[in-house]
């Protein structure tokens, strides 16, 4: 399970910036769905599209929960954090943040349960909070504690859509 505390020689915050990432993120979900769908009553989809969209939410949603999952409480990334050592393998081969990813996935999945065209923009709008602030932020740290090796491996895994390493 993941630890909050800092082990001394530690050089990275266990948790950094992600709570305020993942809040930023719902906030904008949040008041989209109240806006869009409850306020203006604008963009919202008849059947069929209902159960389309209800059904890629769905999935969507069991999807980010388990990258989540897998990148949070199954990775060993406290310990890669606590050991100072850069986390290259399991799900981290293939996405350099599954933890923010899941969440955008997520937020995803449940954007689509209301059925509103208007919503679409909101993942989007996420995809900009959640890059903005990992470039500006944790990036950065790593880049100053691993230098080469974390260039190399930006080079071959994404930032937030799990996909297949690229080979260098």
């Amino acid at each position: 399970m993941l630890k909050n505390y800092m082990k001394e020689g530690q050089k990275l915050p266990l948790f950094g910036v992600g709570p305020y990432i993942i809040y930023g993120m719902g906030l904008v979900t949040v008041i989209g769905i109240v806006l869009f769908g409850y306020v203006f009553k604008i963009g919202i989809l008849e059947s069929p599209w209902t159960i389309v969209f209800r059904i890629v939410g769905a999935i969507l949603i069991a999807l980010g929960v388990v990258i989540w999952f897998i990148g949070a409480l199954r990775s060993d990334m406290d310990e890669s954090i606590t050991e100072n050592k850069l986390q290259t393998k399991g799900i981290y081969a293939w996405v350099r943040n599954p933890m923010y990813s899941g969440w955008w996935i997520t937020m995803i999945g449940i954007t689509l349960m209301w059925h509103n065209v208007w919503m679409l923009i909101l993942p989007v709008i996420n995809w900009c909070i959640m890059t903005v602030s990992l470039i500006n932020s944790e990036e950065k740290w790593l880049l100053a504690l691993y230098g080469k090796d974390y260039e190399e491996y930006k080079k071959c895994v994404n930032r937030c859509i799990p996909w297949f390493p690229r080979k260098e």
